[in-house]
C-alpha cells in the first residue's frame, strides 16, 4: 500500500499575532513546520511527503528544512505553491503526487508539530479500511449556539467530536470529491467535508489530545513550556589546531581563504569546523571527531569538513536535541578574520541547519606569543549550547 502525505503550509496564520506565518515560527529552537514534517519523514509506511507552501515562502521554507538534515532528502518532494484557500492548496498537493500514484494520501496541518507515529499509523489503517477517515476527540466543554450576543441553544455534546489531522483518504476518493464539487470546494472547512458534500462516508478514529494545532499566541507559549520541560540544557566544548605547511589557501568555517601557506592535516584542516564538531559531539557525550572520522581511515584524506559538522548536528537531532547557539574563537595572526566573519557565519549556519544569528565568530591574536604568535599555525575554540531530551524521554 503506497502512502503519501500532504503537509499544508501555505496559510498566513494571522490569528497567531505579529511575526512570520506560524508554520515558520521557531519553537524550542526549531521551525514549527520542521517539527510537523519529521514524524512523517521518519515513518516507515510513508513513502513520500509533499509540502504545499505560500507563493513567497521559499526562503523561510528552506531555512525550516535545515534542521531536518539527511532525512529530508529521502522522502521529501519539491514543494509546490498553494492557493488562496486550503482546498486549493490540497488540490495542488494532490496534483503534484499524481505521478507517484499513492493509494493512500494523508493530509496534515503544517502547524500541528506534535503528531505522533502512532497517530499516523492509525490514520493509514483507517483510511485504507474506510476510504476516508479523520482523527477525533470527544468534546468536553458545553457548546452553546449564540446569535447577537445571546445564547440560542445548547448542543448535545455526546454527539459532537473535535476533528484533527492527519486526515486519511484513499486517493481516488478525495480526487473524486474534488472533481464532483468543482468551484464549491473553496467553501469546505476541511478535506473530510469535501467527501461528505460529495456524498461519501467519512469514518472516525481515535485522535490525540497532544496533537494540538498552534493558532493563537498563547498556543506557542504553552508549546514552548511543554518542550522546555522535556529538554535539558547541555554545553559542549571543542578545540582544534593545525600547523602551517605548503599551500596557497586555508579553510576556515567552511570558507576557502587565500593565504601564503596551507595547513598540514588529514582532511581539509578546517580548525573552525573541527572545533565545532567536537563541541556538538561533546554536548551529547558521543566521542569526538577522531572517534567517527579517524585519521587512520584513508577515505577521509582531504575530506571537506562540512561533512563532519553536518554529521554531529544530525547525531544531536537524532537524540531529540536542539542547537541553540554556536560560538567560535579563532586564534590567528594571519589571515585576518574580520573580512571573513559574515561568510563563515552564513556557511556554518547552512551546514548545521541554523539561523545566522545562532552562530558567533570571534578572533584574536596571541600578541606574538606561542606557535600562533610565531605564525606557525592556527587554532580555534568552540562552545555549543544545546538542549537535549533525557535518555528515558528519547527512547520512550
Amino acid at each position: 500500500m503506497k502512502v503519501a502525505a500532504i503537509i499544508v503550509a501555505a496559510g498566513r496564520g494571522t490569528r497567531a499575532g505579529d511575526g512570520p506565518p506560524k508554520q515558520y515560527r521557531i519553537l524550542a529552537g526549531e521551525a514549527v513546520l520542521a517539527r510537523s514534517l519529521r514524524p512523517f519523514l521518519d515513518h516507515d509506511e510513508v513513502e513520500a511527503v509533499q509540502v504545499v507552501t505560500g507563493a513567497h515562502d521559499r526562503p523561510a521554507y528552506e531555512a525550516a528544512l535545515r534542521s531536518l538534515g539527511a532525512i529530508a532528502s529521502r522522502k521529501l518532494r519539491p514543494e509546490v505553491i498553494g492557493g488562496a484557500s486550503r482546498q486549493e492548496s490540497v488540490w495542488a498537493g494532490l496534483s503534484a503526487l499524481s505521478s507517484l500514484g499513492p493509494e493512500i494520501v494523508l493530509v496534515h496541518d503544517g502547524a500541528r508539530p506534535f503528531v505522533s507515529a502512532g497517530l499516523i499509523s492509525r490514520a493509514i489503517t483507517a483510511g485504507e479500511a474506510g476510504g476516508a477517515a479523520v482523527p477525533v476527540l470527544p468534546v468536553t466543554d458545553t457548546v452553546k449556539q449564540v446569535a447577537d450576543g445571546l445564547v440560542t441553544g445548547t448542543l448535545d455534546r455526546s454527539a459532537l467530536r473535535a476533528v484533527q489531522t492527519p486526515q486519511a483518504f484513499r486517493t481516488h476518493v478525495l480526487q473524486g470529491a474534488y472533481a464532483k464539487l468543482g468551484a464549491a470546494v473553496a467553501f469546505a472547512t476541511d478535506d473530510a467535508s469535501l467527501v461528505e458534500q460529495a456524498g461519501g462516508t467519512v469514518h472516525v478514529f481515535e485522535g490525540e489530545a497532544d496533537n494540538v494545532k498552534l493558532t493563537h499566541p498563547d498556543d506557542f507559549a504553552l508549546a514552548e513550556r511543554r518542550l522546555g520541560n522535556a529538554l535539558v540544557p547541555r554545553t559542549g566544548f571543542g578545540f582544534d589546531v593545525h600547523t602551517f605547511g605548503p599551500g596557497d589557501h586555508v579553510w576556515l568555517g567552511g570558507v576557502r581563504v587565500a593565504h601564503d601557506r596551507g595547513v598540514v592535516a588529514h582532511s581539509d584542516g578546517d580548525v573552525v569546523l573541527h572545533a565545532l564538531t567536537d563541541a556538538l559531539l561533546g554536548a551529547i557525550a558521543d566521542g569526538d571527531i577522531g572517534t567517527h572520522f579517524p585519521p587512520s581511515d584513508a577515505s577521509w584524506r582531504g575530506a571537506s569538513s562540512d561533512q563532519f559538522l553536518a554529521f554531529a548536528a544530525q547525531r544531536l537531532r537524532e537524540r531529540g536535541g536542539v542547537i541553540d547557539h554556536l560560538d567560535v574563537m579563532i586564534l590567528s595572526e594571519a589571515p585576518r578574520i574580520g573580512p571573513l566573519r559574515q561568510a563563515m557565519r552564513e556557511r556554518i549556519a547552512e551546514i548545521a541547519g541554523l539561523a545566522v544569528d545562532q552562530v558567533s565568530i570571534k578572533a584574536t591574536t596571541t600578541e606574538g606569543l606561542g606557535f600562533v604568535g610565531r605564525r606557525e599555525g592556527l587554532a580555534a575554540q568552540a562552545v555549543a549550547s544545546v538542549r537535549l531530551l533525557t535518555r528515558s524521554e528519547h527512547h520512550g
